[in-house]
C-alpha cells in the first residue's frame, strides 16, 4: 500500500519562505508524476507544482517565479521551495503521487501566513 509521508508547513509571516517533502512508502518502483495540490478557503482544490519522471515540472502561475520542485534520485521524494510567500497562499496543501496508473493523495498540511 502506497502511504505519502508529509512534512513541513506551520505558519509563516509574508514575505517568508516553507520547504515541503512528501515520501512515498511501500512502493519501489518509480512515480509517473509526483507534486503539490492546494485548497486555499472558498476554493477548489487546485495544482500548484508537478514534477514528472523526467526532470519536467509543471507550475500554477501564482507559483511561478516563487516557488519550486524537485526531486530526490530515487523518485521516491519530492521537495517544494516556496518563497515569498503571501496571506492569500494560505490553504491546505496536499501531496499527490501517481504510481501504476493510480493517484494517491497524502493527508495534507496546513501552511497559514496571516494577512
Amino acid at each position: 500500500q502506497v502511504q505519502l509521508v508529509e512534512s513541513g508547513g506551520g505558519l509563516v509571516q509574508p514575505g517568508g519562505s516553507l520547504r515541503l517533502s512528501c515520501e512515498a512508502e511501500g512502493v519501489a518502483v518509480k512515480f509517473k508524476d509526483m507534486g503539490y495540490y492546494r485548497q486555499t478557503p472558498g476554493k477548489q482544490r487546485e495544482l500548484v507544482a508537478i514534477i514528472n519522471r523526467g526532470v519536467s515540472t509543471d507550475l500554477a502561475d501564482f507559483a511561478k517565479g516563487r516557488f519550486s520542485i524537485s526531486r530526490n534520485d530515487g523518485h521516491t521524494t519530492v521537495y517544494m521551495r516556496m518563497t515569498d510567500l503571501k496571506p492569500e497562499d494560505t490553504g491546505v496543501y496536499y501531496c499527490k503521487a501517481n504510481f501504476f496508473g493510480q493517484d494517491f493523495w497524502g493527508a495534507g498540511t496546513q501552511i497559514t501566513v496571516p494577512g
